[in-house]
Parts: C-alpha cells; sequence; structure tokens
C-alpha cells in the first residue's frame, strides 16, 4: 500500500491537480464524504504555512457533521498491569522491566470513579482492563460493577476488555455495554513492529463482533510509534473502512522500561496536522483526544486541537500517565463556547 500511496503523491505533484484543501473542502465539507488514503497523504504533507487553513477546514467539517457539542469521558482501569500481550508502547505489558504492577480495583472503587466521573459533566465512563482477553472472573467483576454503577451513576458504561469471543460479546451487549473499545494501533502494515504476540486480524475480527451485535465501535490508534508519513495515510483509510462511532487519538508518550522509550515525542505541528488529516478522512466520526496530547501538543496546542476537528475528550488522568485536570478541559470548552454533550440514552 505504501508503493501506491508514494505513486499518487508523486502524480499529484507532477500534473499539478487540484490543491487537496480545495478539494476536500467539496468532498468532505460539502458531499460529506472522507478522504482516501491517497488523499490523507496529501494533507499530511502540506507544508507548515498551510496548517492554519487546514485545521480551520477540519473545524468547519467537524462542526458541519457532528454537530457544535463535545463529548467528554472517563476512563479508570479494573485491571492494570500484568498483561500477557508485548505492545511495545505499554508499560502494563507483563512482558517488559516497567514500574507498572498487576492491580484489580474492587466494585466500590469502580462505582465511585464512576460517580465522581459524571461529576464533572461527563456521559460516558469506559471500564477497561490490561488483558489478552476478559476470563471468567474479569466478566464476572463487569457483570457486578455494571450493575452497582446503574443503581447509583446515570452515565453510559463503554468497556475494553482485549480481544472477544463470540459468547462475551454477546454477554456484554446483554449488560448493557453500548460501545466498545479495541484499538487497530497502527496501520495494518506496521503492526508487527508494535505488536507480536497477537495479530491485527485478530483485532478486526473483535470488533466485527463488536458491531454485529449492536453495540457502538470505538477504534483509534496511537501515532508517533516510529511509522512512516504513508503508513499514518495508510491507518487513517483503514480506520475510515471500519467507520468507527469513535476514533480515539493517542500520541505516543514514552514509557520507561518499554521498547519504545526511546521515541521521540511528535512536534506540535505534526501532531496538529495529524487531527486535521483524521477529521477529513472521518467527517462524522466522534474524534477523542486520548493519551500523550499533553507532551505532544500541551496547552496551546489542545486549543488548537480542538478548534481543529477534535470533538470528545477523556478528563482527568489515563491508564498510567497523568492528564490534564477534568476542571482544566471543561474551562477550555466553556472558553470555546463548546458545549457539553448532554447524557443519551438512546444511542
Amino acid at each position: 500500500m505504501t508503493e501506491s500511496l508514494d505513486t499518487a503523491l508523486d502524480d499529484r505533484t507532477q500534473t499539478g491537480t487540484d490543491d487537496i484543501l480545495a478539494v476536500a473542502r467539496d468532498q468532505v465539507l460539502e458531499q460529506g464524504r472522507g478522504l482516501s488514503a491517497e488523499q490523507v497523504l496529501a494533507v499530511l504533507t502540506l507544508p507548515d504555512d498551510r496548517l492554519e487553513e487546514l485545521l480551520q477546514l477540519a473545524h468547519e467539517v467537524r462542526v458541519r457533521h457532528c454537530g457544535p457539542e463535545v463529548e467528554v469521558e472517563g476512563i479508570v482501569s479494573v485491571k492494570t498491569g500484568g498483561c500477557p500481550e508485548d505492545c511495545h508502547f505499554c508499560s502494563q505489558s507483563g512482558l517488559f522491566p516497567s514500574p507498572v504492577r498487576a492491580a484489580w480495583l474492587d466494585i466500590p472503587s469502580l462505582v465511585e470513579a464512576a460517580k465522581e466521573t459524571a461529576a464533572t459533566g461527563a456521559t460516558e465512563f469506559c471500564i477497561v482492563a490490561a488483558v489478552r482477553g476478559p476470563d471468567a472472573r474479569l466478566m464476572k467483576q463487569m457483570r457486578e460493577g455494571v450493575a452497582a454503577i446503574r443503581e447509583v451513576v446515570d452515565i453510559n458504561i463503554a468497556a475494553s476488555l482485549g480481544m472477544l469471543t463470540q459468547e462475551q460479546v454477546d454477554e456484554l451487549a446483554d449488560m448493557g455495554i453500548h460501545r466498545y473499545n479495541h484499538n487497530l494501533e497502527t496501520a495494518k502494515s506496521y503492526f508487527t513492529n508494535v505488536v507480536t504476540t497477537h495479530t491485527w486480524e485478530e483485532r478486526w475480527d473483535t470488533l466485527r463482533m463488536v458491531r454485529a451485535a449492536g453495540m457502538e465501535v470505538c477504534c483509534g490508534g496511537i501515532v508517533g510509534m516510529g511509522e512512516s508519513v504513508e503508513q499514518r495515510a495508510e491507518f487513517a483509510g483503514q480506520l475510515a473502512e471500519l467507520e468507527p462511532d469513535e476514533v480515539p487519538l493517542n500520541f505516543l508518550n514514552p514509557r520507561p522500561g518499554t521498547p519504545f522509550a526511546d521515541q521521540k515525542v511528535l512536534e506540535p505541528r505534526e501532531a496538529l496536522r495529524i487531527i486535521g488529516a483524521f477529521r477529513l478522512a472521518l467527517p462524522r466520526t466522534i474524534l477523542r483526544y486520548a493519551g500523550g496530547r499533553e507532551i505532544a501538543l500541551g496547552d496551546l496546542g489542545t486549543r488548537d486541537g480542538l478548534l481543529g476537528g477534535i470533538n470528545a475528550v477523556i478528563v482527568g488522568n489515563y491508564l498510567t500517565t497523568l492528564g490534564r485536570t477534568a476542571d482544566a478541559d471543561l474551562a477550555l470548552l466553556d472558553e470555546l463556547s463548546m458545549p457539553v454533550k448532554a447524557l443519551n440514552q438512546t444511542l
């Protein structure tokens, strides 16, 4: 796929075809059709002096096709560390000498985390576990935890528990889990550089079953793991093919003890260009700020991204890294006159 993207870019340059942002304004903003992987590559290779124009167009696309609201979510890890997989970015892998150790969260603590999340105005609470896939113990804790949360908190419950069997998919749907997160992480052509203990196709199969069961699909990944610009464009195209309801966009925050500990953090302009390009590839998708935005973008870049295509945020801390405070994010949304999405039980 990389060769075809290179060829497409060379052809566009040599033949002097229409400017990619002019094409995107008609195709994406007016017609609502996302950019192809080849077109995304053209956006990702725009010069810095076109970045402001790109972000403005991405913001217009977001407002027109998604509306002005921003979805706010909190996440909590019910099982941290000790994961048997070797995702090279993750300090929760039990295969790496990272400082994260295995721990389980009890039901009362899970309920309290949901209450604290709801108190910020968030409408989404995601329960995450560092596992290859859920075992009987974890599924039992999910059933009990979801029931306990529903007794005291009015909030949508999502889950991220790794790869699933059909039986587990059906059970989660029966619990009322409305959205399931399972990231593809990166382009298919780069996946084996990131994970070797399972395949990209195994992740895709879980997502297919989740959609067929009627749950919303949340699927994104991490940029800045050493992938090429062409592979970022490939990844955007693969996400567009999947048509997820939500794409969490993470920027690598290199963690001590992991194989990617020495990767360089993305430059702010590069990160913003990725945000704009992914919005043009996914005009109707919830595009969520996730991990690493604090170090890749900082406060000013965070603002620019919200004005450049982002329409959802995770507030508070992430699974093993610190995020911005909920108050800081909510104050910024208020300053930008971006209303927080109200709770909607009929998704």
